[in-house]
């Protein structure tokens, strides 16, 4: 059981960087990472997401320092995410979950796909430096409204915090650009993850010790992604972040 702990919080530390890096809570990695060390199934599903909140928040902070939030697309979306990821919760435990994790690989290997072969950021960095008050392409609200709804509600069901579908969607959706995402993503995720954790935790499903180790792994760690992702040139980060979607859309197809 020891060598267990210990990879607990090796995976606490892993997904840590990984969520300041790329503007995530990391629970979606750490699900499979937990698996893999033997524990049960909704203890690995469940557990990291409390795990989260503290280091969302440490990486949060040094976007928030760095003058990179949208107050108003943070506010949307955790006004709109919070009810569709409660929702999604209640569900987790009678919804099957494979059809939906096959879907989540396919969007996210095609986002990382995207942001590999059809690089964008320039572009809208450069848009967004000419619009100081924020971009708004047509149809904002309904925009925010659905990406809102759709990866609150996913979210729920399979217990994490969005981040890995939040910043793919504010790019391509909200067309935001890169870094900015990451920092609204991290906003969002470190509240979406309160309420998707209260529901969890009623229907027995994490682990507090399991919990307690991911997120001693996580805090330190994420604090050194964020200021490594603010200092980074916004094309080599995009890059960086295909791959990493890639990887973990792969990852998805190949083990549901």
């Amino acid at each position: 059981m020891t060598w267990q702990y210990l990879g607990a919080l090796l995976t606490g530390a892993i997904i840590g960087f990984l969520g300041g890096l790329f503007g995530k809570g990391g629970s979606a990695v750490a699900t499979p990472l937990l698996s893999l060390l033997g524990f049960p199934g909704f203890i690995a599903v469940a557990s990291p997401l409390p795990a989260t909140v503290p280091s969302t928040v440490v990486a949060f902070a040094e976007y928030w320092r760095s003058r990179l939030l949208d107050w108003e697309i943070v506010w949307w979306s955790i006004g709109i995410g919070t009810p569709a990821i409660v929702a999604g919760s209640f569900l987790s435990h009678s919804v099957g979950a494979k059809p939906l994790l096959v879907l989540t690989g396919i969007l996210v290997l095609g986002f990382g796909l995207s942001f590999l072969f059809f690089p964008k950021d320039r572009s809208l960095a450069k848009e967004a430096a000419d619009n100081p008050q924020g971009l708004r392409p047509s149809y904002w609200r309904m925009r925010v409204i659905t990406v809102a709804t759709g990866v609150g509600f996913i979210s729920g069901l399979l217990a994490n915090a969005g981040g890995f579908l939040f910043v793919p969607s504010y790019t391509e959706f909200l067309k935001q650009p890169m870094k900015k995402a990451f920092a609204c993503s991290l906003a969002v995720s470190s509240v979406l993850a309160l309420p998707g954790t209260i529901v969890h935790a009623y229907l027995g499903h994490i682990s507090w010790v399991v919990t307690g180790l991911v997120a001693l792994g996580a805090v330190p760690f994420s604090h050194l992604g964020a200021r490594l992702a603010i200092k980074t040139r916004a094309a080599k980060l995009e890059r960086w972040y295909g791959l990493a979607l890639t990887g973990l859309g792969i990852f998805f197809l190949f083990h549901v």
